[in-house]
């Protein structure tokens, strides 16, 4: 963001801030008592004569002109440009000034209320050469009115107030508009990257959805339909294993009407919902067991607690493998194996089909990002998301072996959000 796209976004900022408030009363208050100071300076010490009344009735003047023009004309907020009603009521302040200077050298008292508002309001390629001009003129006035030997203190006292006043000032207006600018980008920045994070989040959930909506979903119908296409080989020829699978296929879509139920609740897999993950893991091989597909379940090790997330990962990843070996490996027989350590629980799922080329398969689907299929990838990001691995081990007429792990216990020992 430029310093001219930020200066044309707060034309409508909030008012000012308490600095800038304490800054212009304690202008109004240095002012007020450096004229009463001139005032008074004329009227016990200034010549008398019948100018004496024009010059109080100027001081009067210069003084109302001050302050109830503070309230007609404001000063611009900063970073914003002055309005024309503000330039010529300093105009005129400083006119009247000039008149003043020349009358009654006193009012030369009154530069640095004048000093500092110039550089407070106007742009510095403004306020600067004004500073200069007002420091000559002080200068010029108090050379001209000294009776005496010539003091270098008479020309050095003010150059230097007013450099010191146009340094402060100036650099306190750079340090205001690096700090307006800094915010700026951190509100961008903060803004970027909420929209960021939403990105991601979305992102995410979509991710999570494609994962859910296939394990649930596409495994079942996919399911349905290769016991339903078996009812229709089997309707004339055996009537009683038709009627099996039109039974195995209703089963299997309850299942699935109670599992995206579950899903939609936002619950665990219906297999862990009233137990562990040895049963589930059990129950699953046992369903999918049949006449055409033998599945059996082996168990090597005792499992101890483990955390929910591990568990429903775990389940998810065996149906995903194992509707693959259905579908795809025209396998006779599956074989699911848990095995667990004290620090590790791993699953394996091998099956005697036709197998493939696994790595060929990887790199195609890397190739078309990640698109083609979602068996592979989607059981790859739950093993991911539990923090564990997923391999696949396969060659073509040997097989495939799919197996994930997952390290148990954090950092500090303890195993997480067990059950």
């Amino acid at each position: 963001m430029t310093a001219t796209a930020f200066r044309a976004g707060t034309r409508h900022a909030p008012p000012a801030d308490p600095d800038d408030r304490w800054l212009a009363a304690a202008l109004h208050l240095a002012f007020v008592l450096l004229l009463g100071g001139a005032v008074v300076r004329l009227l016990t010490h200034g010549p008398r004569g019948a100018h004496t009344g024009w010059i109080l009735g100027l001081f009067l003047l210069f003084g109302a002109l001050w302050l109830l023009g503070r309230a007609a004309a404001p000063g611009p907020r900063r970073g914003e440009h002055p309005t024309t009603r503000h330039l010529l009521w300093l105009g005129a302040v400083f006119a009247v000034w000039l008149v003043l200077l020349v009358l009654a050298p006193s009012a030369t008292w009154c530069t640095m209320p004048l000093l500092f508002t110039g550089l407070h309001r106007l742009p510095v390629r403004v306020a600067v050469p004004l500073a200069a001009v007002v420091t000559v003129l002080v200068v010029v006035s108090e050379i001209r009115v000294n009776t005496g030997a010539f003091n270098p203190n008479l020309v050095i006292a003010p150059v230097a107030l007013g450099t010191v006043a146009t340094a402060v000032l100036v650099h306190g207006r750079r340090l205001a508009d690096r700090q307006r600018l800094l915010i700026a980008d951190l509100v961008r920045a903060r803004g970027e990257l909420a929209a960021s994070e939403r990105h991601a989040g979305v992102l995410a959930e979509r991710q999570r959805l494609s994962a859910e909506i296939h394990d649930i979903l596409a495994q079942s119908l996919s399911s349905q339909r290769m016991l339903l296409q078996a009812a229709e080989r089997h309707w004339d020829t055996s009537p009683d294993t038709a009627r099996r699978h039109v039974r195995d296929a209703t089963e299997t879509a309850g299942r699935a009407l109670a599992e995206v139920r579950r899903f939609v609740r936002d619950l665990t897999p219906l297999d862990l919902a009233e137990g562990t993950l040895v049963p589930a893991l059990r129950a699953l091989a046992g369903r999918e067991d049949g006449p055409e597909q033998a599945v059996g379940f082996r168990l090597d090790g005792a499992p101890g607690p483990l955390p929910a997330t591990v568990e429903a990962a775990v389940l998810r990843v065996t149906q995903g493998a194992l509707a693959n070996v259905r579908e795809h490996s025209g396998a006779a027989r599956a074989v699911i194996t848990l095995t667990c350590t004290e620090d590790r629980i791993t699953v394996d799922i091998a099956d005697d089909g036709r197998g493939f080329d696994a790595g060929r398969v990887l790199r195609r689907g890397r190739e078309a990002g990640g698109t083609r299929g979602h068996g592979l990838p989607v059981m790859r990001t739950r093993a991911r998301q539990a923090g564990g691995t997923l391999a696949v081990e396969s060659a073509p007429g040997e097989g495939t072996v799919v197996t994930m792990s997952v390290p148990l216990g954090t950092p500090d020992g303890t195993g997480g959000d067990a059950r």
